[in-house]
């Protein structure tokens, strides 16, 4: 079955959210840091199939820019310089689709590798 195509793109600078619904009326709301720590780009996805990179004090990213590509996908840049990996439509239905899911094996995977959502406390870790 074909993704939906989005009907609306709205970004909101204060929440840090896109907003964005699908024509089947389907509507979500990701965080920049959601949204960023779910990148597809292969910095963030690894090559092949490794497991993905784990993004770590991500809390505060928010959304620098927000271009179409074609008519298939959004390119976003966050403030934190990551600017790569295109985010197409069925990828962004998906990750809605499957927030809570995605958000919670997010934060079971940083509290076992020993990170933190927040900037401010990265943590260092002795080899």
């Amino acid at each position: 079955m074909a993704t939906p195509a989005p009907t609306s793109i709205n970004y909101h600078k204060q929440s840090r959210e896109l907003a964005i619904a699908f024509a089947d009326g389907q509507c979500f709301r990701l965080s920049a840091e959601y949204l960023r720590v779910h990148s597809p780009s292969a910095e963030v996805r690894g090559h092949g199939l490794q497991m993905p990179i784990l993004q770590y004090g991500k809390k505060n990213v928010a959304i620098h820019n927000i271009e179409g590509a074609g008519n298939y996908a959004l390119k976003i840049s966050f403030d934190d310089g990551h600017d790569t990996g295109l985010y197409t439509w069925e990828y962004l239905y998906n990750i809605g689709k499957n927030h809570d899911e995605l958000w919670q094996m997010y934060l079971d995977r940083l509290e076992k590798e020993g990170q933190t959502r927040d900037t401010s406390v990265i943590q260092i870790h002795q080899l």
